[in-house]
């Protein structure tokens, strides 16, 4: 038995087929029994009416039927009931029953009968009005402090306000910029209308301003002038809510709360009745109904809030103070008092599901019957204590920012990439400088282990890879079945990709409806972007792979190149890149010694990131633990700085084409302008060859485009081959220091951290901020400085830079620093022991920053280390001041000169 689920008190099932909404319960004592007992009106959409007083049956057979004191058919839908004194010169409760073109004013009565059925209910038709206009929900009280009896009010679906005072129709109302109907109540306290408009806010209409207001006989234009002597209609205050309301209650029990309660699609909002806000709570799910019921706490208000997760909630202004399970979705909340038990929850589903609940548990009468007591074994307990306490330290430690995956996933996704290229070849481009260009097949098989309706499979490569479908549709899927969907991947450019691994995302609902992704990923072969040639012996740039093992044959590696391969021995092996580019591996005779060497500096990427793989695979398959591979060659800064310079020198372009399509269209703009006066001019003047200056700069912005186009097209290429350099120096640092996975992820994150390049943020700012954050905290030189690096906050906004010295003598300095031991780690900042004389800055109100004078001071030490590093510096010696040599008064010299020009810019 579960302490938080609504124990069943009396519940009956509505018919078949049958609809109910939020207005087709009301609670009351509608049969003016005198008792003060509540009776339950239920109306459907079928036009069906029923009259319930549930009671527990004693002999427990036929509660349902015995509780059914009434059940007619009506000729139309019910769209809302309510019970109150809508008849005049009568102190009795009547049933208000609102159709969709008629509203009906009925009495319930009841005759005792002379058999052991009980009583004879009878319904009877007071009065009704027919309408005009089509109604959505209604409303009642005392309009206009009238006490005594009841007057309706009914909004239509077209924004009307119809007042009717009993038996006689008073007058109506259009409400101003009027869209969609929304949920309408009376404030008794204040004599006003609460209606949530179309444009998402809480308007507030007095009673007295809708009488005196405009007559509306048919809907005007706002924009029109009144014709009548009437007012024009305003709401008296408005609160602006951001989303549509579901619900608005204004309680009665206590006037000195003074509160009115909106039920929105995320969020409770309460407010005064002047509208000032009292609280807001914002929903974590998505609620269906809620009311507002008296408390024993004054100064506080209790509510009844159910979701479509099942869950009947109670809170207390903002305090939830109870849960309860239920076994469907209300869309209807009341509490009622009956004979047996007094304050019950009444509850509605869309359904027909009728529901008298009470929260907590039944008492249980069970008795723990008496036990033989035994002594204590406290070793025992000590050893069960310590290992609990085990368990505790191990829970504590781990610091997972997000919660752990399930173990078991309700899709398995799994790709399999073809050996072997497709033919004919689906590629977009059939060849690229007299090379065909090849496609492979991808299979992609996804297997549920639940039941899966709707799900989304998305695949994504790297540019200028492309597939021939990127998003499909899966079907439906059972316990154990499996989707497998195809797909071919091809380069659809005429440069290589920085990474020849895609991306596949599935995106469905769990069972309880629960939005879940998983990912997979899939590596595609080299010899997609490349295909064998012969080996270059003269080429531009070189890299040096040092191993610990004896040379392997190469075809041994790549025994797919090796049958197209000229060299016999194994020691060569080249690719030739469709793009243009060739990439030659050589291998060493005599020493452990591996040679990549290319006239393209960043086409190498793809050539060694593979043979270090199979390197790693080919030495694992022989039993090799040790296999240890290094680089011990100088970094190829300069070659990389070439293609961060090209980069961003297309960066610039981009940027001066902006500016002159932004000049020029404006200039268009001001001749068409002109030409447009002049041609309106009822006395012809002469055009003054603004025509021929139209069409000059009209082909003058079209040239501007095409080239800005073009400019876009080769800065994606540049930035794909910066993104392989950068891989290409990652690898190089990692295998220069071997450095750890951790720390080359690290490195990885800080050289790359952008996706792809936006006219707002762009590679190289990006990249100096977080080369720059590495140098001022895990690769700082004292904790000092690392320290206070930390209690510094805030930055300079990013931009385009002018130039790129800087973030090249950073990329220096980093790789400096890396190279004498530096660690690249993120938790060594929450490490650091801050200074005292440094937890003033961090201190609020403790020092004012002086972020200019600071920055300088680092940059002046930042780029005199990065000098050193670049010029090679022989050893130094201790030499007297007045004995310097000139080469390092002349190296200090153009250092200082640098920090001047950098402070001026």
């Amino acid at each position: 038995m579960s302490l938080f689920k609504a124990r069943e008190w009396w519940s009956a099932v509505l018919g078949e087929g049958e609809e109910f909404d939020q207005g087709c319960l009301c609670i009351g004592d509608v049969d003016n029994s005198g008792t003060g007992l509540d009776k339950v009106v239920v109306g459907s959409y079928i036009g069906m009416l029923r009259i319930f007083s549930p009671h527990v049956s004693k002999s427990g057979e036929g509660g349902s039927a015995d509780a059914n004191l009434l059940e007619v058919q009506l000729q139309n839908a019910i769209i809302q009931v309510e019970v109150g004194k809508f008849v005049s010169c009568s102190e009795l409760l009547h049933l208000a029953v609102l159709h969709p073109r008629k509203l009906s004013v009925y009495s319930v009565s009841g005759t005792a009968g002379n058999v052991e059925h009980g009583s004879q209910y009878q319904l009877k038709l007071v009065y009704q009005h027919n309408l005009q206009r089509t109604a959505c929900n209604m409303t009642y009280g005392t309009f206009g402090g009238v006490t005594g009896h009841h007057s309706l009010c009914i909004q239509s679906m077209d924004g009307m306000l119809m007042f009717f005072e009993q038996d006689s129709y008073s007058f109506g109302r259009f409400l101003p910029g009027f869209l969609l109907p929304g949920p309408l109540v009376y404030n008794p306290r204040t004599d006003s209308f609460l209606t949530v408009s179309s444009a998402r806010q809480l308007e507030s209409y007095k009673y007295e301003t809708l009488a005196v207001a405009t007559e509306a006989e048919s809907r005007q234009d706002p924009d029109l002038p009144v014709k009548t002597g009437g007012k024009r209609l305003m709401p008296d205050w408005v609160f602006v809510l951001g989303e549509q309301a579901l619900d608005l209650s204004v309680p009665s029990f206590s006037h000195s709360s003074s509160s009115i309660f909106i039920l929105g699609e995320r969020n409770l909002y309460c407010v005064r009745d002047n509208g000032q806000m009292r609280f807001m709570k914002k929903l974590e799910f998505n609620p269906s109904c809620f009311m507002p019921y008296s408390t024993v706490t004054d100064g506080t208000t209790s509510m009844l809030l159910g979701n479509h997760t099942n869950m009947l909630l109670v809170y207390q202004d903002v305090t939830l103070k109870w849960v309860a399970q239920l076994s469907f979705v209300p869309v209807a909340i009341r509490v009622a008092n009956f004979l047996e038990l007094k304050g019950l929850v009444v509850s509605l589903s869309s359904d027909g599901h009728l529901l008298c609940s009470y929260m907590g548990t039944d008492p249980t009468f069970f008795s723990m019957p008496k036990v033989d007591a035994r002594e204590a074994d406290y070793e025992q307990m000590d050893a069960e204590m310590k290992k609990l306490q085990k368990i505790i330290r191990e829970a504590t430690r781990t610091q997972d920012i997000l919660p752990k995956a399930d173990s078991e996933t309700d899709l398995i996704v799994t790709a399999a990439v073809s050996s072997s290229m497709d033919n004919p070849s689906r590629a977009l481009i059939q060849d690229i400088n007299g090379l065909p260009v090849p496609s492979v097949s991808v299979q992609v098989k996804v297997k549920a282990s639940c039941v899966v309706q709707s799900s989304k499979l998305t695949v994504g490569v790297q540019p200028p890879l492309a597939v021939t479908q990127d998003q499909f549709v899966l079907d439906p899927m059972g316990v154990g079945s499996s989707t497998v969907v195809a797909f071919s991947a091809f380069l659809n450019g005429r440069y290589p990709p920085a990474d020849l691994t895609g991306d596949i995302t599935v995106s469905y609902s769990s069972p309880t409806g629960v939005p879940r992704v998983l990912q997979s990923r899939f590596s595609l072969p080299l010899a997609l972007v490349c295909a064998p040639s012969s080996p270059a012996k003269t080429t531009k740039f070189k890299i040096t792979v040092d191993t610990n093992q004896p040379p392997v044959d190469l075809k041994s590696i790549f025994p797919a190149c090796s049958a197209k391969s000229e060299d016999k021995d194994g020691n060569s092996l080249a690719f030739q890149f469709l793009s243009g580019a060739s990439v030659t591996v050589l291998a060493s005779k005599t020493s452990q010694r591996y040679r990549i060497q290319s006239d393209s500096f960043e086409d190498m990427w793809l050539v060694v990131k593979e043979l270090v793989q199979r390197f790693d695979q080919h030495f694992s398959k022989v039993g090799v633990k040790d296999f240890k591979k290094s680089f011990s060659g100088p970094l190829p800064l300069q070659e990389y700085f070439l293609c961060v310079d090209h980069h961003f020198q297309l960066r610039v372009n981009a940027q001066q084409y902006q500016d002159l399509l932004s000049e020029r269209a404006v200039q268009f703009r001001a001749i068409q302008r002109r030409l447009l006066t002049r041609f309106k001019d009822k006395t012809p003047a002469p055009l003054q060859n603004l025509d021929t200056l139209l069409d000059a700069t009209y082909s003058q912005v079209m040239a501007l485009a095409e080239a800005a186009e073009e400019n876009q097209v080769l800065l994606g290429e540049a930035f794909v081959r910066l993104q392989s350099a950068t891989h290409l120096l990652v690898l190089l640092l990692s295998l220069w220091q071997g450095l750890t996975s951790d720390q080359t992820v690290i490195l990885e994150a800080t050289l790359l951290p952008l996706l792809q390049d936006t006219p707002q943020l762009g590679w190289e700012e990006s990249c100096d901020a977080a080369v720059s954050h590495l140098l001022r905290s895990c690769l700082s030189r004292s904790p000092k400085d690392q320290a206070t690096s930390l209690a510094q906050a805030g930055g300079p906004v990013l931009g385009l830079p002018r130039d790129t010295t800087r973030l090249k003598k950073h990329i220096t300095l980093l790789c400096d620093r890396i190279g004498k031991g530096g660690r690249l780690t993120l938790a060594s900042e929450a490490n650091v022991q801050v200074p005292v004389q440094v937890q003033s800055l961090a201190a609020p109100g403790g020092v004012e920053p002086i972020a200019e004078v600071a920055a300088d001071e680092e940059e002046l030490e930042l780029l005199q280390e990065a000098t050193k590093f670049i010029k090679k510096k022989q050893p130094h010696k201790k030499v007297k001041k007045a004995d310097r040599p000139d080469s390092q008064r002349d190296e200090i010299v153009s250092i200082q000169g640098d920090h001047t020009n950098h402070c001026e810019r």
